[in-house]
């Protein structure tokens, strides 16, 4: 009972209580979105070429089980973001989406302000869930998910995920769970702070398995 309680619990990064079906395990994971096909690869690209969001393709490489095959990194979407790398096609589409449409609709709804800027903790990095070592590899480990942190508005305010979503400003707080919530629209997966203790200073969404939103 004890063994079987400890292997759910290193499972995934996803918290107890999700709807869905348990992660594959580590070694049979299915190619991440994008990953697989040539075809969809350039179906996708194409698809970034027609939003006019520009892109740089990147050489694949893949080392320890991780990979960067057929990842793009996003060079200009209308609004600067920091530390972003690897991606796979269809997660810097969503990305891209979510920061055009979603983000700085709700900056203008909230505040009243552009969006001048979004920072965040980056995209690929070859590493288990929650970075817990042994732990199956974590989506950002396949160029599949990218961690935003905070946004700068373009009167100088600067709103973070770690000061925010619990903070004093209900206008803040209201902002960061409506971005939130339309992310997960947008992505299979999404966490925040409510999800778990690892997440508490930023939004992390991917394109494994789901859809979770926590």
């Amino acid at each position: 009972m004890i063994l079987g309680a400890l292997a759910l619990l290193l499972a995934g990064c996803i918290p107890h209580g999700s709807r869905n079906l348990p992660p594959p395990r580590h070694g049979s994971r299915p190619p991440a979105q994008g990953q697989g096909s040539a075809v969809s690869l350039r179906q996708c690209l194409s698809g970034l070429a027609r939003a006019d969001i520009r892109y740089r393709l990147l050489d694949g490489r893949q080392a320890g089980g991780c990979t960067t095959v057929n990842t793009v990194q996003l060079t200009d979407i209308g609004v600067p973001v920091t530390n972003l790398g690897a991606m796979t096609c269809p997660l810097a589409d969503r990305f891209a989406a979510w920061v055009r449409e979603d983000v700085r609709s709700s900056a203008r709804y909230y505040f009243g302000a552009g969006l001048a800027r979004i920072e965040t903790f980056g995209t690929y990095s070859c590493r288990g869930v929650n970075g817990v070592a042994g732990a199956r590899l974590s989506e950002h480990a396949f160029s599949n998910a990218v961690d935003v942190s905070a946004f700068v508005l373009d009167d100088g305010r600067r709103i973070t995920v770690q000061y925010g979503w619990n903070g004093d400003d209900r206008r803040v707080r209201e902002f960061l769970r409506a971005i939130h919530s339309a992310g997960c629209r947008r992505f299979n997966i999404g966490l925040g702070p409510d999800a778990n203790a690892y997440h508490y200073n930023h939004m992390h969404f991917d394109m494994g398995r789901g859809p979770y939103c926590r």
